[in-house]
């Protein structure tokens, strides 16, 4: 795969970049309020944006708790869905929760987004169970996945 864009860590300038990301992805995004209390929580969060041509194609957003791992948000742009720009991120996040000694990996997707679960599929994911009315907006249930880290790179 020839990739065109970088990742680097978000910053506090990406913000309104990430609201219209944000918008477009989800049927309760972020507020701006909420990304920058993330992108400035460097001491459990770690925030990601692949950029291409100047402009962000994709970005994650994780936290850890102690020796886990938790997807908080993972988009990519309209129209650039299916390039790998999710797994670039997701394997750049892998290495960096392996170097930090993270042994497992969770997160919630809606059960309606087939795409996104065959991408957690694809990095070790398993569903564990289901939280009921989990998205407050559309009461949708969300699949809780779990995936452990393999320290074999």
């Amino acid at each position: 795969m020839n990739v065109a864009w970088t990742i680097r860590p978000a910053e506090r300038r990406d913000v309104t970049e990430l609201l219209v990301l944000e918008e477009a992805q989800f049927p309760e995004p972020w507020t701006r309020g909420m990304l920058l209390d993330e992108i400035t929580n460097v001491e459990t969060r770690r925030y990601t944006v692949a950029v291409e041509v100047g402009r962000i194609v994709g970005y994650l957003g994780v936290m850890f708790v102690l020796d886990e791992l938790h997807v908080n948000t993972l988009g990519t742009l309209h129209g650039q869905e299916g390039r790998g720009i999710a797994s670039s991120l997701l394997d750049e996040a892998w290495a960096n929760a392996l170097a930090r000694g993270v042994r497992r990996a969770t997160l919630e997707v809606a059960v309606s987004n087939e795409r996104a679960q065959q991408l957690y599929y694809r990095f070790g994911f398993r569903p564990v169970g289901v939280r009921k009315n989990y998205y407050e907006r559309t009461r949708e249930d969300a699949l809780v996945l779990w995936a452990d880290l393999s320290f074999e790179g």
